[in-house]
């Protein structure tokens, strides 16, 4: 049979005579056995080494050749006892190894021939397990040298590390004797490590450091890790703070057999600890004679700034009341001009042309309630009624009415939003808004020009704008191609009585009651102007859900008369209160007139009849809202309508208001007041 190649574990086969090698290599072979045929001992010695398994040799070839394979033999490693089969003739003359065959020294086994295939396999299958016995020697004997050898380099790497650490590092057994120390001990004891190892730990550390110590390092025994930081100067007296910790070792049976030391100098950080408190100190010391510094500097610039706005707060008033006293002044010299030359041609008994005068009285009046209107408007004190509406045909609306206010020179153009936009406001606040900055811009125009009105919706994001707010926004544009504004102008815009018009041309405030009128509504409002080349004023109104169109209130045409029905007056001013008594007497009306709720209060929660509460909402003492609600306690279902000149809790009427509730703003023409009335009775 051929040769199968080496390998570890492999049967050489030293068989030289006939087909001897082949059968025996082929009953191994069967086995699935690994073998090796040489043809001499000396050629085995060339080939053999520790991987070998066995070696089956037959008497003839053992007859020469065995001091080289000895020789072979004795340079394997001493764990190596390589067995051998000796295949013996029976006819041959029994010799021993010492009479030639193999020395003593070799692992033989004799075997004689013929011998069947089940022998031959059994002992050298047998052989091959004593060879892997060898092995596993071979292995563990190699296992142990690797383990000290990883032991002492370990060993050794640990000593390296904790020598050249700059801290502490021990062992101390249960009796308290030093079991390992690093080399740091010279430098802190300036002892060798050889007269630590051995030593009590009081020879070591001194009595005082012992005495101290004890409960720690007892704690450490009964299996509790120490730590603690204490002084431990140094042995020329400096100071030196320490960090100490005895962490216990726990032996197999889980008992301590002594405990590990730790101890750190923690010196410099204890120093920069304490340098660190004494500056925080000395900071917080400087922080308080600063802040004392500052409150008064502030303290005194707060007491600047005082001034300076009362000031300012005396000139914008005196600005304002000038502005009123020279509007009002001409309004009133109108009414009192009207009304003596009708009282004079009354006493001389002329009655022709009376009523251009009385025209002339109503014309002033109404100025002045325009006047008072957007004083109101700027101080945001007016009266709102809000309603749904719907902007894009609220402008749509407006449009014919600015075309017959600005005349003929000035051409009006509309750019509407394809998507409703829907709003919360005071329709007629609206467009007398629109109105007041359609007029500016066409006196902006003195040769004519192009106004438009627009309508978009805009979304103003997080920052995006210094004067508008984050929302969702419809956005009322009036831009105009006039004269512009240089910055300045833009900047003092919106204040009261501040106009650039010639005397007599504009008060100067309807730029303030637009602002306070936005303000009012929950909206905003922007200029955008270029000297020369025109104006873009801009409404931000706050976007609402679309909602259900309200009924438009039905004003009568003419005085409504009264049919005797019973109407308690609450007024505080006399003035009004007779000049309101005799319209509604004058009406058909029975009238009851007080001067305030404490003397209304009796007539509602008495049995008379009274058809309708009118009253004023600022009166002294309880307002006319909380006197309805008193009323409305007796009387549910008591018609009232209140009168409101200025009221700053009957700015929304919406939330003002509730059902069967009305309002009637001061002043008001006969006819709106007797409509107003008879609504409410109805």
């Amino acid at each position: 049979m051929p040769d199968d190649g080496g390998g570890a574990g492999a049967v050489h086969i030293v068989a030289p005579f006939g087909r001897d090698a082949e059968s025996i290599a082929r009953v191994l072979h069967s086995a699935g056995l690994t073998t090796r045929i040489a043809p001499t001992l000396a050629a085995l010695a060339e080939v053999i080494d520790v991987r070998a398994g066995a070696v089956l040799v037959t008497e003839e070839a053992a007859a020469g050749g065995s001091e080289v394979l000895l020789a072979a033999l004795t340079r394997q490693p001493a764990w190596s006892d390589l067995p051998f089969i000796l295949l013996r003739s029976p006819r041959a003359h029994r010799r021993t190894p010492v009479d030639g065959l193999l020395p003593r020294s070799i692992n033989v086994v004799e075997l004689d021939r013929p011998l069947g295939s089940i022998s031959l396999l059994s002992a050298v299958q047998g052989a091959l397990r004593a060879r892997e016995k060898q092995y596993l020697v071979r292995d563990q004997m190699q296992a142990l040298a690797d383990s000290r050898v990883a032991l002492v380099r370990s060993e050794s790497e640990l000593r390296l590390i904790a020598d050249a650490m700059p801290v502490l590092i021990a062992f101390i057994d249960r009796s308290l004797h030093y079991r390992f120390a690093n080399k740091a001990y010279e430098a802190w004891f300036d002892l060798p490590i050889g007269q630590v190892i051995g030593q009590h730990v009081s020879a070591v550390i001194g009595d005082d450091a012992w005495a101290t110590r004890q409960p720690a390092m007892a704690r450490a025994l009964a299996g509790r890790e120490a730590l603690f930081e204490t002084s431990w100067p140094r042995r020329d007296g400096r100071r030196r703070d320490v960090e100490v910790r005895y962490s216990p070792r726990f032996s197999a049976d889980g008992g301590t057999d002594g405990f590990h030391v730790f101890v750190t100098d923690i010196t410099a950080a204890k120093v920069a600890l304490d340098t660190s408190r004494q500056h925080a100190q000395q900071l917080e010391v400087m922080v308080a004679q600063r802040t004392r510094e500052l409150e008064a500097q502030m303290a005194a610039r707060e007491a600047s700034e005082a001034a300076l706005r009362q000031a300012q707060k005396m000139e914008a008033i005196g600005q304002l009341t000038g502005g009123i006293a020279h509007d009002f002044n001409n309004m009133l010299t109108g009414i009192l001009s009207a009304l003596d030359i009708v009282r004079m041609r009354l006493e001389m008994g002329r009655f022709d042309d009376l009523e251009r005068f009385l025209d002339t009285a109503t014309a002033s009046s109404q100025r002045a309630a325009s006047l008072t209107q957007r004083l109101l408007a700027f101080s945001r004190r007016q009266s709102l009624d809000a309603r749904p509406v719907e902007l894009n045909a609220l402008v749509g609306s407006i449009q014919h009415l600015l075309r017959s206010t600005l005349g003929e020179t000035v051409h009006v153009q509309t750019r509407i939003a394809a998507d409703p936009l829907h709003a919360a406001l005071d329709t007629n606040q609206f467009e007398s808004a629109v109105l007041n900055l359609a007029i500016n811009a066409r006196d902006a125009m003195p040769n004519g020009g192009q106004l438009e009105l627009s309508t978009s919706r805009v979304q103003v994001g997080e920052g995006e704008s210094l004067t508008v707010p984050a929302g969702d926004y419809a956005v009322v544009g009036v831009a105009d191609t006039g004269s512009g504004m240089p910055p300045e102008v833009v900047e003092r815009a919106f204040e009261p009585f501040f106009t650039t018009k010639p005397i007599g041309k504009g008060t100067g405030l309807g730029m303030s009651m637009v602002y306070g009128f936005m303000q009012q509504s929950g909206g905003h409002i922007s200029i955008d102007s270029i000297p020369g080349q025109g104006t873009t004023i801009s409404l931000y109104i706050p976007l609402v859900e679309a909602a259900v169109e309200a009924v438009e209130p039905v004003v009568a045409a003419a005085v409504a008369l009264g049919a005797g029905q019973s109407i308690l007056v609450v007024e505080d001013d006399e003035q009004v209160r007779m000049l309101v008594t005799v319209v509604l007497e004058d009406l058909g009306y029975q009238v009851a007139v007080v001067g305030d709720a404490d003397a209304a209060i009796p007539l509602l929660a008495s049995a008379r009849p009274i058809d309708l509460l009118i009253t004023d909402v600022g009166l002294p003492g309880l307002n006319g809202r909380q006197l309805a609600e008193i009323a409305r306690q007796s009387r549910p279902v008591l018609p009232i309508l209140f009168m409101t000149g200025y009221a700053e809790k009957a700015q929304e009427r919406a939330a003002f208001l509730e059902a069967g509730m009305a309002m009637i703003a001061k002043p008001f023409l006969l006819d709106e007041f007797s409509a107003a009335v008879r609504q409410s009775l109805t």
